[in-house]
């Protein structure tokens, strides 16, 4: 089941980089949150309590809200496809590819703790947030590098879950927290943009004067 999940996160990568319609994008990253929540209960066969909780809010921020967030905004802007991006969606896909089989080397020369619930997880964050700076970097639409943003974090997350038995709650919250403040901001980005602009396009900010 564990390595199932790992799959499936590893695969939505693919999925987002692969696809130019935005709200096919939004979709991709609710089900890599919802597939990451599930795995952090696979991952621990005592189900302590706060482990559940902090489940149920991954599944619910990183599946439901932020995407609802992110879809509103998206029919506010009336924006469908992500036009003309800087890196074409074949060579997006081949470099996630590369990055993907970097990260499976790299993560074969990584000490990892004998217990560990899956030799994948360590490749599966890295793969994740390779991802995540690949959206950023090579994408036009604010949207579509919020999304990154949420990919990236999806990678830090994934590399958290060897270690949430030992970690307060506290710090897997702030986790969280930090990713509504960054989806907030962006939101606000966007909408500035998109006034001044009549475009979510972020090579129009390099038109902004005082």
């Amino acid at each position: 089941m564990i390595n199932f999940l790992i799959a499936l996160v590893m695969l939505t990568n693919f999925l987002l980089v692969g696809t130019d319609r935005i709200s096919k994008t939004i979709s991709v990253v609710a089900l890599q949150g919802v597939a990451l929540g599930a795995l952090m209960l696979a991952v621990h066969h005592q189900f302590h309590m706060y482990v559940v909780l902090l489940a149920i809010a991954t599944m619910a921020f990183k599946g439901l809200v932020i995407p609802a967030m992110l879809n509103r905004a998206l029919n506010a802007v009336k924006i469908r496809r992500e036009v003309e991006p800087y890196v074409g969606f074949v060579a997006s896909l081949l470099l996630c590819s590369l990055g993907t089989g970097l990260a499976l080397l790299m993560a074969s020369t990584l000490p990892v703790a004998q217990d560990a619930p899956s030799t994948l997880i360590v490749p599966a964050g890295l793969a994740t947030l390779f991802t995540g700076l690949l959206l950023l970097v090579t994408r036009r639409k604010a949207i579509t590098q919020v999304v990154g943003y949420l990919v990236l974090e999806n990678g830090i997350f994934v590399f958290g879950l060897l270690l949430v038995e030992e970690m307060p709650l506290l710090v897997e919250a702030g986790v969280l927290l930090d990713l509504m403040v960054c989806v907030f901001v962006m939101a606000i980005v966007i909408n500035h943009i998109q006034r001044e602009f009549d475009s979510i396009d972020t090579d129009k900010l390099a038109e902004l004067k005082d």
